[in-house]
């Protein structure tokens, strides 16, 4: 299963951003990964809003930098999600 096949979300482990600073969004983004390593979910969702788009480009820059995310993409149907490839052997 890749990113591609996911089109339904709400069983998958969901962090909301809403709210949240860029730093504070950053560790939140971080922490739940390396949660969600812990529990062996290889697919998680971040919830950021459409908004300004801030919290959307924190997001995606926190997870560039994170070396355990293989890949991440818009959700196709909601432009307000984030769907997160996560490396459990790292």
């Amino acid at each position: 299963m890749n990113l591609n096949d996911i089109i339904f979300i709400d069983s998958l482990p969901s962090l909301d951003l809403h709210g949240f600073d860029r730093e504070t969004a950053r560790v939140a983004i971080n922490d739940f990964i390396n949660d969600n390593i812990k529990m062996k979910n290889k697919f998680i969702v971040i919830i950021h809003g459409i908004g300004s788009g801030t919290l959307k480009e924190t997001t995606q820059l926190t997870l560039s930098r994170n070396k355990k995310v293989i890949e991440y993409k818009i959700h196709p149907f909601n432009v307000g999600c984030t769907l997160v490839n996560i490396n459990l052997t790292k």
